[in-house]
Order: C-alpha cells, then sequence, then structure tokens
C-alpha cells in the first residue's frame, strides 16, 4: 500500500516536472498543440505507441479474451493493420496537407463546412472516450488500495489534467516515452511470469487458438475490421503523431514501425488472457478483470511494475485525447489559434470527462466501441476520398457532406438505437451490418462526390 502510494506521488511529481520544464519553450499553438512539427522518428514511434495502448489494449483486451477466447486478439490485430496500410496509403500525403488537426485536414481538403462537421463530431465522441480512459484509471487505482478511493482518482486525474494543461503536446510526447517503457516492461513480464513460473495449464491455451469460434463471427470479424481498424487508419488521436513528425518520411516510417510492433502486443496481451481463461475459474476472478487478476499472481516487485504499465497506458491515452480534442475545439471550431484558449479547453473538457467518469462504473469497452461506431461509419471513408482527390480536383462538398451525415447517423442509430432498429423489423443481417452498411453509403457518397470533370482536365 505504502509502496503504491509513494511510488504513484514521484510517478506524478516527473510528470509535472516535465510540464513547468516545457512551459518556457511553448512560444505558440504549434508548439502547444503539435509539438512544433518537428520530432524525431524514435520521438514519433514511443508516443504513437503510448497513444494506442491505453485501457481498452490492455485491461479490455484481456477481459474480452476471457470472455470470448483467443479472437479477443483482432481488436489490437486490426489496429495493427489500420496502422500499417496507413503508413503505405495515407502517412506522407497527410503530412504533405500541412495540417494540424483532422478537422484541419478536411478543412484544407474539403472546406470550412466539413471541417467544422467533422470537429463536431470528433469533440463530442471523445469526451467518451476520455471518460471511459478515466473510468479505467479509477478501478486500476482501487484495485492498487484494495478499496475505492475518490479523493486519490480525483488528485490524480487532476494531475493529468494539469500537466497537459501546462505543457500541451510537447509535455505529453515527452511522458509518453516514459510510459510506453513501463507499459511494455509490465505487460511483457507478466506474460513471461505466468508462462514461464506459474505454468498451470497451458496446453489449453495452445489448443485453443483460434480465429474465430462461436462467440466471434464473420460479423464480428468485418465490423472490427473496418470500425476498429478504421479509427487506427485515420483517427483523430493516431494522425495527430502524423502532424507533429517533422516530416512525410518520418510519419509512414513512424506508422509502419508502431503497426508492426503493436502486432506484437496484441499477441502477448491476448496470451495473458489466454492463461487466465483456462486457469482461472469465474467464481475464482470473480468482480475482478482478468489482467487485474494476473496482477494478483505476481511477485511485489512485478506487481508494482505492471500497476504503474496499466497505469501509464491509460494516462498516455488520456492525455493526448484531452490534448486533441481540445486543439479541435480551438482551431476548427471556434476557428483561433490561441495556447491560452486551448488551455481553458483541456480543463474544461477534462473536467467534463472526469464528472461523467465520477458519476459511475462503465464498460470501457463499450464507451470506446459506441465512440468509434459514431466516428468511423461517417469520418474515415470519406476523409480518406477527400485526401486523394485533393490536388486533383477536390470533391463536391455538398455531396460528401451528406455522406458523412449518413454514415455518422448511421453509427448513431447503430449504438444506440437497438428499439429503433427491432421495430422496423428487419432482416437480423441488416442489424449485424448495421455499421458498416453506413460505411457502405459514406464510401459510395463520397466517391461519387469526386470532381472527375475537373482530375480530366487537368490530365
Amino acid at each position: 500500500m505504502n509502496v503504491f502510494l509513494i511510488a504513484l506521488l514521484i510517478y506524478l511529481i516527473v510528470f509535472i516536472t516535465i510540464g513547468i520544464l516545457d512551459l518556457k519553450k511553448i512560444k505558440s499553438f504549434t508548439d502547444y498543440s503539435v509539438a512544433g512539427k518537428n520530432q524525431s522518428l524514435f520521438a514519433v514511434v514511443m508516443t504513437l505507441l503510448a497513444t494506442v495502448v491505453g485501457a481498452s489494449t490492455t485491461i479490455g483486451i484481456t477481459d474480452t479474451v476471457y470472455s470470448i477466447g483467443f479472437p479477443g486478439i483482432w481488436w489490437l490485430a486490426f489496429g495493427a493493420i489500420g496502422l500499417i496500410l496507413q503508413s503505405f496509403l495515407l502517412s506522407e500525403r497527410v503530412r504533405q496537407i500541412n495540417a494540424d488537426t483532422l478537422p484541419d485536414l478536411a478543412g484544407k481538403t474539403v472546406g470550412t463546412a466539413a471541417e467544422k462537421l467533422i470537429a463536431a463530431i470528433i469533440v463530442i465522441s471523445w469526451v467518451g472516450v476520455i471518460a471511459g480512459q478515466l473510468v479505467a484509471m479509477n478501478s486500476l487505482i482501487t484495485f492498487a488500495l484494495g478499496r475505492s478511493d475518490k479523493v486519490i482518482f480525483m488528485i490524480v486525474s487532476i494531475i493529468v489534467i494539469l500537466y497537459t494543461t501546462i505543457g500541451g503536446q510537447m509535455s505529453v510526447v515527452k511522458t509518453d516515452k516514459i510510459q510506453l517503457v513501463l507499459i511494455l516492461f509490465g505487460v511483457v513480464a507478466c506474460m513471461i511470469y505466468l508462462y514461464a513460473t506459474k505454468g498451470a495449464d497451458t496446453q489449453s491455451v495452445t489448443k485453443n487458438i483460434e480465429l474465430l469460434n462461436e462467440n466471434y463471427g464473420v460479423s464480428n470479424l468485418f465490423t472490427q475490421l473496418f470500425v476498429i481498424g478504421g479509427v487506427y487508419f485515420l483517427g483523430p488521436d493516431i494522425m495527430s503523431r502524423n502532424f507533429i513528425s517533422k516530416d512525410g518520411k518520418t510519419a509512414k516510417k513512424s506508422a509502419l514501425s508502431a503497426g508492426v510492433i503493436l502486432l506484437v502486443f496484441s499477441v502477448v496481451i491476448t496470451l495473458i488472457g489466454m492463461w487466465i481463461r483456462y486457469n482461472v475459474t469465474p467464481q475464482e476472478l470473480g468482480e475482478s478483470g482478468a489482467l487485474m487478476y494476473a496482477v494478483g499472481l505476481l511477485p511485489k516487485g512485478l506487481a508494482v511494475l505492471l500497476i504503474f504499465g496499466l497505469l501509464s497506458a491509460i494516462v498516455s491515452s488520456t492525455d493526448t485525447c484531452i490534448i486533441n480534442a481540445s486543439s479541435i475545439f480551438v482551431k476548427d471550431i471556434l476557428k483561433k489559434e490561441s495556447v491560452v484558449a486551448v488551455r481553458i479547453t483541456v480543463i474544461v473538457i477534462g473536467g467534463i470527462a472526469l464528472l461523467l467518469a465520477s458519476l459511475g462504473r462503465s464498460d470501457i469497452m463499450s464507451l470506446l466501441t459506441g465512440a468509434y461506431s459514431i466516428y468511423t461509419p461517417g469520418v474515415i471513408f470519406p476523409l480518406a476520398v477527400a485526401i486523394y482527390a485533393y490536388h486533383k480536383g477536390g470533391v463536391k462538398k455538398g455531396l460528401w457532406l451528406s455522406g458523412v451525415v449518413v454514415g455518422g447517423l448511421f453509427g448513431i442509430i447503430g449504438s444506440y438505437g437497438e428499439g429503433f432498429l427491432e421495430s422496423l423489423q428487419l432482416p437480423a443481417a441488416i442489424y449485424q451490418y448495421w455499421t458498416l452498411i453506413g460505411m457502405g453509403l459514406s464510401l459510395v457518397l463520397s466517391l461519387a462526390s469526386i470532381n472527375k470533370k475537373e482530375i480530366q482536365t487537368e490530365k
């Protein structure tokens, strides 16, 4: 107990210190929101991995694997595939447009209306994402202390918001390096200990390595491929790492490197979940999450390391989400480039998310899937089309915007309108692929919006 609190205090002091030291280096909106746009390959890979490895990809994945088996790997595997595809298809193109945020990218390729629409979708959806990360943080602190302690949870959350407010993206990039090291060491050490030292029933693990089963079918596979893979391919937090890179080649190499490492990480975290699945009964697990149960099996030193690895995973995703959503609100909705305004927005958005998280416990995977199900159908395909059409005639704004709206509406109804869908008495297959249908319609509309005549004239 005392060890955890002392380590937690040191951990938070280090991050606040980094924020204070970076305060003097921030001279402009570019410094604060996109870390000066001069980050090296190593820095971008580290911060990109720290951003994507959060509560969903650690605590959430192991719980999913415990519930449905090895197919739980697909969430992260599709994320890795999305990053690799981004590297080959988008990274250099996006960096050449020289945007500061994803809606800014939409503004440069389509227009102001597109910028504000996508900004609104991201800001609203990402409040839920941030709240989900804070919910996971609260659960982790409760586990580490052996009791619920709202005061410590509030203090940790406020400090995360505070150092993000002070140092902006510059501090986030630096703290991400520390956090990623803790994440990787903690998770890898846990897997090695379970299989090499604890042993137990590992044969059941190897016998049940399957990509599909009765708990995870083809409809789940295709839905996650586009919904989850799409966020990693062209999501606001992922692309924010493109914007901070020093050039297009750095952005491309970073996405490729991070994708390959993430694929390896997906195997490691899935194997932890599989060990728990075949060695721990539901009665033994109780209300503990699978990864939290694994912590209890480790020697004290390894347990503390993994706890701080998980805390780092949550914090590194939370601070990135907060700074990106705040920068988007100020630059793309308020149309300002004010560091003061972004700092105020960081406090407001962080405060709203903290309030939502403190109201009750929620399922992190449900929160994130709900947010992604709205964002992905409405934004991914239209924005990808706009990027490719840029410099080649562009798109017809009205038709392009209709693609975003239609896709987004399908996502909202699919996530929150189950009763409405049931009242329509549609075939079961339509329910299963509702989000994908929305994505398909948004793709068709955005492709139809391309100014083909102008492209032919240019040729």
